[in-house]
């Protein structure tokens, strides 16, 4: 394997990481608070939907960006309505905004363009465009140095450098701020939280409102950057890699960088090997796509050891009189 096809497979890796690390990163500020959200899928797939069929009316990738965060944060307000508010089951929340999400966009965009629950093409200014870094053509020629930088970190869209720089921002707010502080001892002791003045209700409503927007990002990635659209179910479970991610991760931000870039190299692998023949044997296209689903599950089983979640996350907190 040569040096540009390996560049070509990380490059595929960076991509299709993207989202799975700002869904990861979503779920880590959420469940970090004590509020756990399977409902990841159902918000990227609004997102998605959302920030594709207003860039594809009005031109704007900027306002498909708003849309698609808007639509994430009204499905995270009502998961916070349901699970902090009114103390509802948070698993059974998140299942209900994944079935939402996914009648809703296929009904929408069938009423909205009439083109089978998609919505039409993205092109020009409906869409992120790579963004060519300083020096990328000067250096391209340059052994070693030059392909990586040109091909490999050079060429995404602003969302990719986003989603990585969302990463040390992550852990400096987790880490290093009051408010990071105070999120993640809501996720462990919420009485002493609220013994020592702190609003748990704020403090969750807030981690659910970042997780909400992180999330929108993530969809409005999906449809407005890696593809060119919306189509039906166009998240394919990400949502869920992304919690599997969460968890290999053990809920710490730089670890879900690295487990992120893993499931997206299986994913980059499977795309671009459709057809491998071993042994006289050819394997499958369907087994090349679902590999990353079943080296998903392989991990987790196997690989990740013991990953104990925020001691006070799933539990509504009732405040004592």
């Amino acid at each position: 394997m040569d040096l540009m096809t390996v560049l070509q497979v990380l490059d595929s890796t960076v991509r299709l990481a993207t989202p799975l690390l700002l869904a990861c990163l979503a779920g880590l500020f959420s469940e970090r608070a004590g509020i756990f959200d399977i409902g990841l899928e159902g918000k990227m797939l609004a997102a998605a939907f959302f920030s594709a069929a207003v860039a594809s009316l009005t031109g704007s990738v900027w306002l498909g960006l708003s849309a698609g965060i808007g639509a994430s944060l009204v499905l995270s307000g009502i998961h916070g309505l349901a699970s902090i508010t009114f103390r509802g089951n948070q698993l059974i929340s998140g299942v209900a905004i994944n079935f939402l999400a996914a009648g809703m966009t296929v009904l929408i965009a069938e009423d909205w363009f009439s083109q089978g629950g998609r919505t039409p093409s993205l092109f020009g200014g409906g869409r992120f465009e790579g963004i060519t870094l300083p020096f990328a053509e000067a250096l391209r020629g340059v052994p070693v140095i030059g392909p990586i930088y040109y091909e490999l970190i050079s060429g995404h869209s602003i969302l990719v450098y986003v989603g990585f720089l969302t990463v040390p921002l992550t852990w400096w707010i987790l880490f290093r701020t009051r408010f990071g502080l105070r999120l993640r001892a809501v996720g462990e002791n919420p009485a002493a939280v609220d013994t020592a003045g702190v609003s748990v209700v704020g403090l969750r409503f807030a981690a659910v409102a970042i997780c909400g927007v992180l999330c929108g990002i993530a969809g409005a990635y999906l449809a407005t950057g890696l593809q060119a659209g919306f189509v039906k179910d166009m998240t394919a479970g990400r949502g869920f890699i992304a919690l599997a991610a969460l968890i290999f991760a053990k809920w710490r931000p730089w670890y879900a960088l690295y487990s992120c870039l893993l499931f997206g190299l299986l994913q980059a692998v499977a795309l671009r090997y459709q057809s491998i023949e071993v042994g006289g044997l050819v394997i499958p296209v369907q087994f090349m796509d679902a590999l990353p689903y079943i080296l998903t599950v392989v991990i987790l089983a196997g690989f990740v050891g013991k990953a104990i979640p925020p001691r006070a996350g799933g539990e509504p907190y009732v405040k004592e009189r």
